[in-house]
């Protein structure tokens, strides 16, 4: 098993502040965020409708840009790159898990995880790629297209494409959202086995007690500040967090 000591910083933000529109218009949708977020450890953002997740996650992984404050991925403050810097920086040290898979229909499973690496001309690590295809249980399915397989199957192949690339951290927007109950389960376990076996680092924002539950630590925002946390987080501990957000 490879354990990741928990003592190093992955990402983080520093007064992170983001703010939409102008004037009447002006919506601040993070307002002085301050987070860290360790190496070879698996957290989740949850917060109200509005509360600011998805944006804090964009910001996280250069999707979207700070208004001011901070934003590093390790020492490296994405605030200070230029547009192809960071194109770059996410292609090499960013793995990315979406609700919509976000597969290409043309290609096979296959084409679809090693994409990136093709795209910037790396060739995967035939060991660690074979390693991951097989605790995936994609072996089978590779020549297959998005079209042929089904959902949870196709989030595992998005699950495989984040990994394959060894990223420094790998960023889950509702990656269980569009999923029943069964693959649900069983694309969260593949991520909390990606920190586990693997010492992967993992974010990801969800609405769902059950998919928090399976992180270390669940981070709560609420109005675009972070509110509270929770260590070993359990479902039931994680929907009563969220009904006292709701009622503050």
């Amino acid at each position: 098993m490879i354990v990741s000591a928990l003592d190093t910083v992955a990402a983080r933000t520093a007064g992170l502040v983001k703010i939409y529109g102008f004037g009447d218009t002006e919506v601040r949708a993070l307002d002085d965020v301050s987070v860290e977020f360790m190496t070879g450890e698996f957290t989740a953002i949850m917060g109200p409708s509005g509360s600011g997740k998805s944006t804090l996650m964009h910001c996280l992984s250069g999707l979207d840009t700070a208004t001011s404050g901070a934003v590093c991925i390790g020492e490296t403050d994405l605030t200070t790159l230029s547009d192809k810097q960071m194109t770059m920086l996410r292609r090499d040290r960013i793995g990315f898990v979406f609700q919509a898979f976000n597969l290409v229909p043309t290609l096979t499973a296959l084409e679809n995880i090693t994409l990136p690496l093709d795209l910037a001309g790396r060739e995967p690590d035939q060991e660690w790629l074979s390693t991951i295809l097989k605790r995936l249980g994609l072996n089978e399915r590779l020549a297959h297209r998005p079209g042929e397989l089904s959902g949870g199957q196709q989030q595992r192949v998005a699950c495989a494409r984040a990994l394959a690339g060894r990223p420094d951290i790998i960023f889950g927007d509702e990656p269980t959202g569009n999923l029943d109950s069964g693959s649900s389960g069983e694309v969260l376990s593949i991520l909390r086995a990606a920190v586990d076996q693997f010492g992967q680092t993992v974010v990801i924002v969800t609405h769902d007690p059950r998919a928090a539950s399976y992180a270390d630590r669940v981070v709560f925002l609420a109005d675009g500040r972070i509110v509270d946390e929770l260590r070993s987080p359990t479902a039931d501990s994680v929907l009563d967090m969220m009904k006292s957000l709701e009622t503050r």
